[in-house]
């Protein structure tokens, strides 16, 4: 039973590969005038790139650059560096999470893409270069490795997702134990039902993100 369950997830896995390229290919040619806008707002909106690149843990432990939206200023590193050199607690925040709820370093588009995720449009390019899937764990960076504990070779044993479990359950709200939980635990159910099920939550975060949406 235990290898029959394992090669229908096999099975799924491949044949969700093939959807995931069709999909990323389809939605970057539908969405094309909303990438545009978007890009327009950002580049009128504060100096610096359309595009974020971050270094990130994809599958297999191999790292790859995930492209986002920026969404902060230029000069957002030394912001970061003095903030918490001169706040305690904001670097206590930011030890715990990497990231901060109140972040100045973030423009004013920027807090409307991340709060909705249209931050993670760009990300359709890596599901193109099969670096990621549509849906899966959480892409993770080189700083987080320690977080992850002995969960960190399940997690990695997947390709990271444009969305997942964590990002439909609370996000930054939740704890990072609850984001590895929830990570491991898609990994364990993957399925088709299951995936549908977070797209279509997906779709609710981003209409409807209330306290839900990324910071």
């Amino acid at each position: 039973i235990k290898n029959r369950t394992f090669s229908k997830k096999k099975l799924y896995i491949f044949i969700k590969s093939f959807f995931d390229l069709l999909f990323a290919l389809f939605f970057i040619v539908l969405g094309l005038p909303l990438f545009i806008f978007i890009s327009l707002m950002i580049k009128f909106s504060s100096s610096g790139p359309i595009f974020f690149l971050q270094k990130r843990l994809g599958k297999n432990k191999k790292p790859f650059y995930c492209i986002k939206f920026r969404t902060m200023h230029p000069e957002a590193e030394d912001i970061l560096e003095n903030l918490i050199n001169s706040k305690e607690q904001l670097r206590d925040e930011f030890e715990k999470t990497h990231k901060l709820k109140n972040d100045p370093r973030i423009t004013r588009i920027g807090k409307f893409l991340r709060k909705t995720s249209l931050d993670e449009i760009p990300q359709f390019i890596n599901v193109i270069k099969r670096e990621m899937s549509i849906v899966g764990p959480r892409p993770i960076v080189k700083e987080e490795i320690d977080k992850y504990g002995n969960s960190l070779s399940k997690v990695l044993s997947y390709k990271p997702g444009i969305t997942g479990l964590w990002q439909v359950s609370g996000r930054n709200n939740l704890t990072y134990k609850k984001r590895v939980l929830l990570d491991c635990l898609y990994i364990d159910k993957i399925n088709l039902i299951l995936d549908l099920k977070i797209i279509i939550r997906t779709f609710g975060v981003i209409f409807f993100p209330g306290d839900r949406g990324a910071y």
